[in-house]
C-alpha cells in the first residue's frame, strides 16, 4: 500500500503543471519542494511557443492572462544568436509571447493545481530514494525531522542540480559554457531616455545602440517588449561560481555592464533580476523503472527562452500517460514513449539553442560574417517561418506508428473551428477536459463504430470544419494526432488502422 500515486518533486513550473495535469486525469499529486516559501527570484520572465496554445486548448490561459495584465502577443522582434530576428515582414509571426515573471507564474500554476487535488508540501527535501517493482519510497527531510513517503511512482522535477536524478543514479552528459548571463528588466532613471528606434540617450554618456554590442569583454544587448523598461543582458567570461539560491543585485548588473560595455549606465528599479550559466545537457533517460524525469532535471539548454517551455510541455506529454498508468489501462511501452517523445523534442531544442552558442561566440571576422549571413538568409520569408517554428517548438512531429500514412499524425493538432448539431465549437475547446478525441469530419459512421469499444476512454464527436484536412483524427491528451484517416479513405483500411492506434495508446477495450 503507498502513501499516493505520484510524487512530484519540485514546486517549480514544471512540477507544477505536471501536477495540474495529472489533476485534470484525476490523479491528484503529491508534490515535494525543499525550499520553505514560493522562490522570489524571477529567473524566467514569460511564456512563450506552443505552450501558450496549449494553456488556451485546457482553458487555462485567461487565469495567466489575468496575472500578467494582458494576453500573448505576436513577437515583432526576438534576440537570437547574438543578433535579433526581425518577425515584422511576416503577416503572422510565428512566436507568441507573454510577459509573465516566474513567481506570478508559478503562483497561478499552484492555485490550478490545488484546485485539481495536488498538496503541495514545502521545506520538504528528498535525502533517499530506492523502488521496486511496484513501488518508489522517498525519503524526506523536513521541519519535523524524516519520514518516508511511498508512490506508485515518482518525477524529478527539482532542477538542474537535481537530487533526485542524482540518487536515481541517471548520467546528465553535457559540457558547460564558460559565459556568465545576466538579465535585468529595470525603469528608465530620469538620466536616461528612450528613443522611438530602441535606442537610449544616457547623460553625460551619449547614445547606447538597441541590439547586440560585442566588446573585446564580452556582449552587451539592449532592448525589451515593454516600452516602459529598460531590458539589459550581459555576456562574459568568468572562473567566478554563484549560487543560484542567491538573487542577483542592481549593482552586480551595473557593474557587469561597466566591464563588458566600459560604461557607467544608470540603472532604474528592477522588476526581473536574473543570472545563469548555460549548459548543453541532457539526462541518458527520462525513465528508470518508476522513477521519472522532466524539466531541467532531464535538460539545460545553452541559450535563454528554450527551457521553460521544454520543461512545461515535458509535464504534458508525461501527465496523461502516467494517469493511464495509474488508472490501470496503460498498454505495454506506453510510459516508454515519454523518453521517446521527448528527447526527439529536446533534440529540436538543442539544434537551434547550439546554433546559438556557434553564432554568439565567434567576434573575429568570420564570427561577424557568419552573423551578417543569417541576418540576410533570415530576410527571407521561408527561412524566417522555419526558425520561428523551430524556436516556438511549433514545428515537434513525434515518430508514432503510422507516421507515413498521414502527414497530420505526431504534429500539434490544428485549432478547428467545428460545426456540430448542437452548435459551434473547436478543437481547443475539446481538449480542455485532457481527454483523448475522435474528432469524425466526414460523416464516417464505420469509423465511429471501430472506436465504440474504446468509448469509456475516448471522447468521440462528428462535426463539420471548412477545408478538412483528414475524414477522421484520433487526437491525444496532449493535443498531439495519434492516427488521422485521408479523405474518402476506404473503411477497409481506415478501421483497422484506428483500431491499431486505439490499442497502442488507449490500451485494449474494457
Amino acid at each position: 500500500m503507498t502513501d499516493t500515486d505520484v510524487i512530484v518533486v519540485g514546486a517549480g513550473p514544471t512540477g507544477l503543471m505536471l501536477a495540474t495535469e495529472l489533476g485534470l486525469a484525476g490523479v491528484p499529486a503529491l508534490v515535494l519542494e525543499r525550499l520553505p516559501q514560493p522562490s522570489e527570484t524571477p529567473k524566467a520572465g514569460g511564456l512563450s511557443g506552443q505552450i501558450l496554445e496549449l494553456l488556451r486548448y485546457r482553458g487555462l490561459l485567461e487565469r495567466f492572462e489575468a496575472a500578467a495584465g494582458a494576453g500573448p502577443i505576436r513577437a515583432p522582434r526576438l534576440p537570437w544568436g547574438g543578433m535579433h530576428l526581425d518577425f515584422t515582414p511576416l503577416a503572422e509571426p510565428p512566436m507568441q509571447v507573454m510577459p509573465l515573471p516566474q513567481p506570478q507564474l508559478e503562483g497561478v500554476l499552484a492555485e490550478i493545481a490545488v484546485e485539481l487535488g495536488a498538496e503541495i508540501r514545502r521545506g520538504q527535501r528528498v535525502v533517499g530514494l530506492t523502488q521496486d517493482d511496484d513501488t518508489v519510497t522517498a525519503v524526506v527531510r523536513g521541519p519535523s525531522g524524516e519520514q518516508r513517503v511511498s508512490a506508485r511512482y515518482l518525477v524529478g522535477c527539482d532542477g538542474a542540480s537535481s537530487r533526485v536524478r542524482d540518487l536515481a543514479g541517471i548520467p546528465f552528459p553535457g559540457l558547460t559554457y564558460p559565459e556568465v548571463q545576466r538579465v535585468g528588466l529595470v525603469s528608465f532613471p530620469d538620466s536616461v531616455t528612450p528613443l522611438e528606434n530602441g535606442d537610449i540617450e544616457v547623460a553625460g554618456v551619449g547614445r547606447i545602440a538597441f541590439g547586440f554590442t560585442r566588446t573585446e569583454r564580452g556582449e552587451f544587448a539592449l532592448g525589451s517588449l515593454d516600452p516602459e523598461l529598460m531590458g539589459l543582458y550581459t555576456s562574459e567570461e568568468e572562473e567566478s561560481t554563484y549560487d543560484d539560491a542567491e538573487p542577483m543585485t542592481v549593482t552586480e548588473l551595473g557593474d557587469s555592464v561597466r566591464r563588458v560595455l566600459g560604461v557607467d549606465l544608470p540603472l532604474g528599479e528592477p522588476t526581473r533580476l536574473t543570472r545563469f550559466t548555460f549548459h548543453a545537457r541532457e539526462v541518458e533517460r527520462y525513465r528508470d523503472g518508476r522513477i521519472l524525469m522532466a524539466g531541467d532535471a532531464a535538460h539545460l539548454f545553452p541559450s535563454p527562452g528554450v527551457a521553460l517551455t521544454a520543461g512545461l510541455m515535458d509535464s504534458v506529454n508525461l501527465g496523461w500517460k502516467l494517469a493511464a498508468a495509474i488508472h490501470g489501462w496503460a498498454p505495454d511501452g506506453l510510459l516508454d514513449t515519454y523518453h521517446d517523445e521527448r528527447h526527439l523534442a529536446t533534440t529540436r531544442a538543442m539544434l537551434h539553442a547550439q546554433a546559438q552558442v556557434a553564432i554568439r561566440r565567434g567576434h573575429d571576422q568570420a564570427g561577424v560574417a557568419l552573423r551578417e549571413l543569417f541576418q540576410e538568409l533570415l530576410s527571407d520569408e521561408q527561412p524566417l517561418l522555419r526558425l520561428g517554428a523551430l524556436m516556438a517548438a511549433s514545428d515537434i512531429r513525434y515518430q508514432l506508428p503510422d507516421n507515413d500514412h498521414h502527414e497530420m499524425v505526431g504534429t500539434f493538432a490544428p485549432d478547428l473551428g467545428l460545426r456540430t448539431d448542437h452548435g459551434a465549437t473547436s478543437v481547443a475547446d475539446l481538449l480542455q477536459g485532457a481527454r483523448p478525441v475522435l474528432l469524425d469530419l466526414a460523416g464516417r459512421a464505420d469509423l465511429r463504430e471501430a472506436a465504440g469499444e474504446w468509448s469509456q476512454r475516448v471522447d468521440v464527436l462528428t462535426a463539420r470544419t471548412d477545408d478538412r484536412p483528414a475524414d477522421a483524427m484520433l487526437i491525444r491528451p496532449d493535443a498531439h494526432i495519434a492516427w488521422a484517416a485521408t479523405v474518402d479513405e476506404p473503411g477497409d483500411t481506415a478501421a483497422p488502422a484506428l483500431r491499431a492506434a486505439l490499442s497502442f495508446w488507449f490500451g485494449e477495450p474494457d
